[in-house]
């Protein structure tokens, strides 16, 4: 029934009060909630700290920091699960957990030595030419086995054909590589090994020095304003062995540089 204001009039007596549902007590949780619950977040950042190993870097950090300090390192190695019914404790157990201390004024040095690997050129040129004969070296196997002939190597006239400086001709064949160098610039060995000649050129080449260094392998220097080396000289990778000049069929000062293999001429670039 309804009013005049439209509120509903019962009709009848009150029903019955629903009852209450009864709510388990416990409900099914994640087994791992209470513990986590029980862990303040200082325990949570600590056993965090105890798996990554920041820990032992952060009590190293306050160490440099000049405070005094007595720090518990956690483990670095691997987290170990706790162990299981019939398991033995000691593949579970971590291991022992050392402590470091610093004074206020202790200094903690973080450098380390440095590590210098020194090249041996020559040896492994001396074992490339014992290995096999110069003519039967690859390209790959022989690039950086001799040292350069100048402090710094610019090319001024390629290895191979060109049009002749002298005569204007072409089809001119270049022994060597043209390096640009001042009159008097230092020309260095470019690996160890025996003068064979130091004299002049007849064909061009001026003041010369050839070195021997082994096994069908010789390196020749020309035009050179002079030398300061003799035949049967031992000579050492990167030793002065004469200046540069315009000596010979020269234009202007340069080094001629060469590289022979079996007393043949081959590119020089395919050794430096």
């Amino acid at each position: 029934m309804h009013n005049s204001k439209g509120r509903r009039r019962a009709a009848g007596p009150p029903s019955a009060p629903r009852a209450a549902e009864v709510v388990a007590a416990d409900r099914p949780r994640d087994p791992q909630r209470d513990a986590r619950r029980r862990k303040g977040p200082f325990r949570q950042i600590t056993d965090f700290a105890a798996a990554s190993g920041v820990g032992q870097k952060a009590g190293i950090a306050l160490a440099a920091t000049g405070l005094v300090l007595t720090v518990t390192v956690p483990a670095t190695g691997p987290v170990m699960a706790t162990p299981v019914a019939g398991q033995s404790t000691s593949t579970a157990s971590a291991a022992s957990q050392p402590e470091i201390s610093a004074e206020s004024a202790a200094r903690i040095d973080f450098s380390r030595s440095s590590v210098v690997t020194l090249g041996d050129p020559d040896g492994k040129l001396k074992q490339l030419l014992s290995a096999q004969s110069a003519g039967s070296i690859t390209r790959a196997a022989s690039a950086g086995s001799l040292g350069a002939p100048l402090a710094s190597l610019v090319t001024a006239s390629p290895f191979g054909f060109r049009v002749s400086p002298i005569t204007g001709g072409s089809g001119d064949f270049h022994r060597g590589q043209d390096f640009v160098a001042q009159c008097g610039t230092s020309v260095l060995a470019a690996a160890s090994g025996t003068v064979t000649f130091a004299g002049w050129h007849p064909f061009g080449g001026g003041n010369r020095v050839v070195v021997d260094h082994g096994n069908g392998l010789e390196t020749t220097y020309n035009h050179l304003s002079s030398f300061n080396v003799k035949v049967g000289q031992t000579v050492t990778r990167g030793q002065v062995v004469a200046l540069s000049g315009t000596t010979g069929a020269s234009t202007g000062c340069h080094l001629h540089f060469e590289v022979q293999v079996n007393g043949d001429v081959v590119d020089p670039l395919g050794w430096l």
